[in-house]
């Protein structure tokens, strides 16, 4: 069938923060064939393109001057070994509606991953994480579509190179590879991850519904919800710094929480820092600090890219003069051409 292409795009609806930009044309493939045909059409040969799966994770700072490609690849395919499910998940698929359908089919391990927003496809592109959990602690494979070669390559869970809110998707094959499906393997012998906070008050009895209840619940609590206030929930990472320069800071600051990031490294929540700060409920015109967790940015009503820009800088150099802490966001930040701009 042929594609159906959108000129001059609105694209408000596509992306979670809500704010006004257009694309010179929009489509939406459901496999990688339709990736293909849209990714190599010569009328988009000298422009830029850009994937989309929810638009979760963006924020566009003004007009794209290229085509938007909305990822909609489905699947869900489970086989067993005599230890694990594996599941096979197009990258189109609902993050959160695949956890739920895990749960209900038995399969839990995902629960402490529930309500994230965004597709499978930006998953391990970010490497998401909470409450103990990170998607590579669960992969096996990520298969991406190449947009040089053409062809369909797959990567194990090693190749993928995962680190904090970070994967070889950004970096090496940045802009060259397309996640079509990902490869999850969850043990049969399953354990609860209760070792965050709020989740410790469950017990070790646990069960995969009651985690996925409670984080539900946290989430709803501090998360504004994206259809009624424009965010990309945590704007920015949590800063890791060595364990020395930590301690240093908790000797002025005794009740600056922590986790450990390895041997030599300590994690420090960045919405503490924010809230610590003074700035919860700050205000740019209509970008804001979200006033119940001030790790979020949100669009009041009609923020634009520029002032949401203008709300991170001006809350990462706040941080800065006081704590000494650099904050980087996690939001992908967009120019025009749809390269990074921070």
């Amino acid at each position: 069938m042929p594609l159906s292409f959108t000129f001059d795009a609105d694209l408000r609806d596509h992306h979670t923060f809500g704010v006004s930009a257009k694309a010179k044309a929009l489509v939406e493939v459901d496999s990688v064939a339709e990736l293909a045909r849209s990714y190599h059409g010569p009328q988009w040969q000298n422009l830029p393109k850009l994937v989309v799966g929810e638009g979760s994770n963006l924020l566009f700072t003004e007009d794209f001057e290229g085509l938007v490609i909305l990822n909609r690849i489905p699947g869900r395919q489970v086989t067993e070994s005599s230890d694990a499910y594996h599941l096979r998940l197009g990258a189109g698929e609902n993050w959160h509606q695949v956890v739920a359908w895990s749960l209900a089919q038995g399969m839990p391990g995902l629960e402490n991953l529930a309500l994230i927003p965004g597709t499978v496809g930006a998953a391990p592109v970010q490497n998401i994480g909470a409450y103990g959990v990170e998607l590579c602690d669960l992969c096996e494979y990520v298969e991406y579509w190449d947009c040089v070669s053409g062809e369909v390559m797959r990567l194990d869970a090693h190749q993928c190179h995962f680190g904090y809110r970070d994967s070889i998707f950004k970096g090496e094959l940045k802009g060259r590879a397309i996640v079509v499906a990902v490869g999850l393997k969850l043990t049969k012998a399953w354990q609860p991850v209760i070792g965050y906070g709020p989740l410790a008050k469950l017990g070790t009895d646990a069960t995969p519904s009651a985690i996925f209840d409670a984080v539900c619940s946290l989430r709803s609590a501090k998360l504004p919800d994206p259809t009624r206030v424009g965010n990309a929930g945590s704007f920015f990472k949590n800063p890791v710094v060595p364990t020395p320069r930590f301690e240093a800071l908790r000797q002025r600051y005794p009740t600056m929480p922590s986790y450990p990031a390895g041997p030599e490294h300590t994690k420090i929540p960045a919405g503490w820092l924010i809230d610590q700060a003074g700035l919860k409920g700050y205000r740019l015109g209509d970008a804001a600090v979200h006033t119940e967790q001030a790790l979020v940015l949100v669009n009041k009503d009609r923020a634009s890219g520029q002032d949401v820009t203008a709300l991170a800088r001006h809350v990462v150099q706040t941080v800065s003069d006081r704590y000494g802490v650099e904050l980087e966001p996690e939001v992908r930040i967009l120019d025009r051409d749809g390269a990074l701009c921070w």
